[in-house]
């Protein structure tokens, strides 16, 4: 299931959401380069970043923008990677309008958690949030739905969510836990909620 071997063209024809948001992650942070630095505080909050600074409010556009942007190529190519090996199957599960609204509210989830759970002064970016909500998602399809994941694929997904939490407990101080952990559950239960309409609509 995780293996691509589609061409770029079948790629973005069959799944155009995720190479959408992908080339979307790749221009923010080519403008944010024009602009100044991915790596620069100020070019990140211009652009859109989330943060906690004494005295001040996140506006509520920054919970969605903050998903887009990325604070250097290290962490856009780690993210990136993610979403374009494991993001395409969900997408073709969902479709592309229920998958795009899954990614957004499941990464809106995480930096509402990463806002009211993290400590400090902090100033946060990225998709992880969004990319642990997809694997949320295959989780709960592979708690439920057996059916539709082979083992392999299973024992992929069990892999990287438990490598992922531990890289992020590892690494606490320079990513955000609590929008990863966030976007998790958030994404679980968004899929929870999208099973249960599914099953009440076709009764």
């Amino acid at each position: 299931m995780f293996i691509r071997r589609e061409s770029l063209k079948q790629y973005v024809r069959w799944y155009p959401v995720t190479a959408s948001l992908i080339v979307v992650n790749v221009l923010m942070v080519l403008l944010m380069e024009i602009a100044g630095s991915p790596r620069s505080s100020l070019t990140l909050l211009k652009f859109g970043a989330m943060f906690s600074i004494g005295g001040y409010e996140p506006e509520w556009w920054r919970y969605v923008t903050a998903i887009f942007l990325h604070a250097g190529w290290e962490h856009l190519a780690f993210n990136c990677f993610a979403l374009y090996v494991f993001a395409p199957p969900l997408e073709r599960m969902l479709g592309h309008a229920r998958y795009f609204a899954h990614y957004v509210l499941s990464g809106v989830i995480g930096n509402v958690a990463g806002s009211l759970l993290r400590t400090g002064e902090y100033i946060g970016v990225g998709a992880s949030g969004a990319i642990y909500g997809i694997y949320a998602a295959y989780v709960f399809i592979a708690l439920f739905r057996k059916d539709l994941f082979d083992a392999p694929s299973r024992k992929i997904i069990q892999t990287i969510v438990i490598v992922g939490f531990i890289h992020s407990l590892i690494m606490f101080r320079r990513v955000d836990l609590w929008a990863h952990l966030g976007g998790f559950i958030g994404g679980f239960l968004l899929i929870a909620l999208l099973a249960l309409s599914v099953r009440a609509g076709r009764r």
